[in-house]
């Protein structure tokens, strides 16, 4: 990939997923990027090959931190300290 469409593929993720139709989800995903690329360059990629070029314009893996909003952490902390050690024994 060219490097002035690098840039112009680190500008358009920085758009935002709205910005090319996809409401749902929060996330890119290689599919999505390659979807993005396949629209302007005359190319196309497929979701395993965009991941190299994700990387050479500076992105990483990003997994979201699933925690209940519920979440007692002083709960889960004595747990823990408590509990688990003896369930670990059995």
């Amino acid at each position: 990939m060219k490097p002035e469409w690098r840039a112009w593929l680190a500008a358009e993720l920085e758009k935002g997923q709205a910005a090319h139709g996809w409401v749902e989800g929060q996330r890119w995903v290689l599919a999505r990027v390659a979807t993005v690329i396949a629209r302007r360059c005359p190319v196309r990629f497929s979701s395993a090959q965009s991941w190299p070029i994700l990387r050479q314009t500076g992105y990483s893996v990003q997994a979201p931190v699933r925690r209940a909003a519920e979440r007692d952490e002083e709960a889960v902390a004595t747990w823990t300290k408590e509990t688990w050690p003896r369930v670990e024994r059995r």
